[in-house]
């Protein structure tokens, strides 16, 4: 099963789930599961709401939510950049689900920190600093057309936490972000480690997808977040789109009181 498979999101709502194994670097509960229907087998994650951490800023068992919500985003703009998500049952009750990207992990990833000397041409650097041996290192991102798809939909859906390892180059060519769960709150929360493109235009193919996203709001898309999300984070995330399309810049780390999550990856 592909993340570009038509039947993809009726496949994860109906699947069988199988837990293998726990993800024990996540902050919340993340287990990792095999799902099989009508003979298809794929790998998925399970993020069950139970298992959620509480949060100050965020309403208890809304996490999962938020992660399809952020997916529905996605999806109706065209931005993508998001394994197919959904909201069902599982093993230990009701919570997120998405189909498992497979990476090469000797590959080099898309955001890094490594000696300005080696600094990859055209990346983006984020920040200059030292590592624990006082060495000078940069935080750089790519500036593939996808990542900036991918900051773009950061702003868009105010994510609160982008870090470098939510970025993923998966074996079939795609870049992905996951871990959406903490994102369209109704305040200013964007910390993200994709600030490359900082007061800088968005493409037309951003623009393009700000101005479908506006229009699917309108209709029936506003509805159907809500089944997700609050209200008023829907008019916040409406506003946030309109204020985009009225001044298409990427916006500034100065906007964020802590632009980068910690830590960074």
């Amino acid at each position: 099963m592909r993340p570009t498979d038509p039947d993809v999101g009726d496949f994860l709502l109906r699947g069988a789930l199988d837990v293998e194994s726990r993800l024990v670097d996540a902050s919340n509960a993340t287990l990792f599961c095999a799902i099989e229907a009508d003979g298809v087998a794929a790998k998925c994650v399970y993020k069950p709401v139970r298992g959620e951490r509480p949060l100050w800023d965020f309403p208890d068992g809304t996490l999962a939510g938020r992660e399809v919500g952020a997916y529905l985003v996605a999806e109706a703009s065209g931005l993508g950049g998001i394994p197919p998500t959904v909201l069902r049952d599982g093993p230990f009750g009701p919570g997120m689900v998405q189909l498992w990207i497979d990476i090469d992990d000797e590959a080099p990833g898309l955001v890094d920190v490594v000696p300005p000397a080696q600094l990859k041409a055209g990346w983006k650097a984020i920040l200059r600093a030292h590592d624990s041996d006082g060495e000078p290192a940069v935080l750089a991102h790519s500036d593939s057309p996808a990542i900036a798809r991918l900051a773009a939909l950061d702003v868009v859906i105010n994510n609160a936490d982008r870090k470098g390892g939510h970025v993923l180059l998966g074996t079939d060519g795609g870049v992905y972000g996951v871990d959406h769960g903490i994102c369209l709150h109704t305040e200013h929360k964007l910390r993200t480690v994709l600030w490359g493109w900082a007061e800088e235009p968005m493409p037309d193919e951003v623009v393009d997808a700000l101005a479908r996203l506006r229009s699917a709001l309108g209709g029936p898309l506003a509805d159907t977040l809500g089944e997700h999300i609050t209200r008023a984070e829907v008019r916040a995330l409406r506003s946030r789109v309109s204020r985009l399309l009225s001044a298409p810049v990427f916006p500034s780390p100065d906007t964020s009181p802590y632009p980068i999550p910690w830590p960074a990856f």
